[in-house]
């Protein structure tokens, strides 16, 4: 049997992501679509229920949907959804993972990599945020939560920027941007958003290529290591009342992203154990890390990505001749030491 692909939603509360899933299941694009909805207490999709299965808790919606929601494990709803439709009990193409507003969702997707039965079951395509503009940037400042969604998204969606001027929407881009300069952003009015930005991203696929826009540290790249800590651990104000202050809000946020580029290759051997050491110490703080790597020994590319402690390699396509062959990496963590980091990559290389 194929796998089965899976989305995970997240977005801190209130910011419309129950719009959008709605959306998502009256859209007519023919797909059979299994929801699991990990909230409490919030507004739940019953609108379309027509069969109840009280003790497994899903539902069969009107339009061949199905709707899980879950008290308990995420696995075993997981793999119940994957058995219902072996047996043919329930007929779906893919899954939506809609997590509660206050989550992590780094657990959440190193399920599908952690559990060889789900892995056999399932492909994780990608991790969708949404933000709202109104209140992200209060959101943003005071919550570790909304700042980890950001850090882990492969696609953010900004919704009720019709609420807030173009400036303060152009300022809480630059700072997503800062966050997560790997995850494209667009505007969502009401959950209006093309299926073809929200399904099929494989966000997580290795081969998939590696977008990160090479410029976006460029501007105001002091920053980074003048003001970060500007605020430091003495500062009492957790909004730090940033609202005016156009560009600079990222310095604030303890999730940061960086990209690392070198024009040599690397030893794999050395490599490895690197990143190994790396992830052993920080992988709780590592959100998301991706690269292209030009590695000795081989004319393909070498694709690799991890989600905190979990990480993977494929060889990808070869080196285009009039290729340069540089590898670039982009890491999206809390607190990462980026001179650790850096020294220890330059280490690695031949």
């Amino acid at each position: 049997m194929a796998l089965i692909p899976a989305t995970i939603l997240t977005g801190f509360l209130g910011s419309g992501k129950t719009t959008l899933l709605k959306r998502i299941l009256t859209e007519a694009h023919g797909q059979k679509i299994a929801v699991i909805e990990n909230e409490f207490g919030e507004e739940n999709i019953d609108s379309d229920i027509l069969v109840t299965e009280s003790k497994e808790q899903i539902v069969q919606m009107s339009n061949g949907c199905v709707c899980c929601t879950i008290r308990e494990d995420l696995r075993e709803a997981l793999q119940l959804l994957a058995a219902k439709k072996r047996q043919g009990l329930l007929d779906f193409d893919r899954v939506v993972i809609e997590t509660t507003g206050l989550a992590d969702p780094g657990p959440v997707a190193q399920t599908f990599f952690m559990d060889d039965e789900i892995a056999e079951s399932y492909l994780l395509d990608s991790i969708l945020t949404l933000v709202d503009a109104k209140h992200a940037p209060q959101q943003l400042n005071d919550r570790q939560e909304a700042r980890r969604q950001v850090g882990f998204a492969d696609q953010i969606f900004i919704s009720k920027s019709e609420l807030v001027s173009a400036e303060e929407t152009e300022a809480l881009i630059h700072r997503l941007k800062h966050m997560n300069p790997r995850a494209p952003q667009q505007k969502a009015h009401f959950g209006d958003v093309p299926l073809k930005d929200i399904f099929d991203l494989r966000g997580f696929n290795l081969n998939a290529k590696l977008d990160i826009d090479p410029d976006f540290l460029k501007e105001d790249d002091h920053d980074h290591h003048d003001h970060d800590h500007a605020h430091g651990e003495h500062c009492d104000h957790p909004s730090h009342k940033h609202e005016g202050h156009g560009h600079h809000h990222h310095t604030d946020d303890d999730v940061k992203s960086f990209v690392y580029k070198a024009d040599r290759a690397f030893d794999p051997a050395k490599l490895e154990d690197f990143l190994g050491a790396i992830v052993n110490i920080y992988g709780p703080r590592m959100l998301r890390y991706k690269g292209v790597l030009n590695m000795k020994g081989t004319e393909r590319k070498v694709i690799f990505q991890g989600v905190h402690q979990l990480m993977g390699s494929d060889l990808g396509p070869e080196w285009g001749k009039d290729e340069a062959r540089q590898s670039r990496m982009v890491f999206i963590g809390i607190e990462l030491p980026r001179e650790i980091l850096e020294q220890g990559l330059e280490q690695c290389l031949v």
